[in-house]
């Protein structure tokens, strides 16, 4: 009797994790995070600036979010994005990011990375390709994805800086 109340028990508080979860995961639109929809990183309030800006940049009808912030290889590109997800999640649920947002060492790579990729047929990659030290596309072109500064992302950081870690996390 005993096992079978503990068994009625453990379902009860699966069935309520689970709806929980599911509640949780619809009113947070947690689905519209697998595609690549520039919608969905607007879902942070946080994120509305970039989104704005985003929207009369240059790159607007060339370039989502994803393009240029995620690696376009499947299936790293997923993994980036679950990861870059938990860290946002749990920043904005914590209360505990840096204001103004600024992108990771790690996804300034990725972003690079992302330039001469889909302006390959523009430059040489040889020339272009990141040494310790040199200027990143963003350094000249910062205005490309997201307009004009306006605030956004904080103080000019010298590539050292960067990749140091000195900057802090998103």
């Amino acid at each position: 009797m005993k096992t079978k109340a503990l068994r009625i028990t453990a379902f009860t508080l699966l069935g309520v994790l689970l709806g929980l979860g599911g509640i949780t995961l619809h009113y947070a639109e947690g689905l519209s995070y697998l595609s690549t929809d520039p919608a969905a990183c607007v879902h942070c309030h946080i994120m509305r600036p970039q989104y704005d800006a985003w929207q009369k940049a240059s790159h607007h009808t060339a370039a989502t979010c994803a393009d240029c912030h995620l690696p376009a290889e499947f299936p790293v590109k997923y993994f980036v994005k679950a990861e870059n997800g938990w860290s946002h999640s749990k920043g904005f649920t914590m209360q505990n990011f840096h204001e103004p947002i600024m992108i990771k060492p790690k996804n300034i790579e990725i972003l690079q990375n992302n330039c001469l990729r889909c302006h390959a047929d523009l430059l040489s990659a040889e020339s272009f390709a990141y040494t310790e030290g040199a200027p990143r596309c963003v350094r000249c072109h910062d205005a490309v994805g997201h307009g004009e500064a306006a605030g956004l992302g904080g103080p000019m950081r010298t590539p050292a800086e960067e990749l140091d870690g000195k900057m802090e996390e998103r």
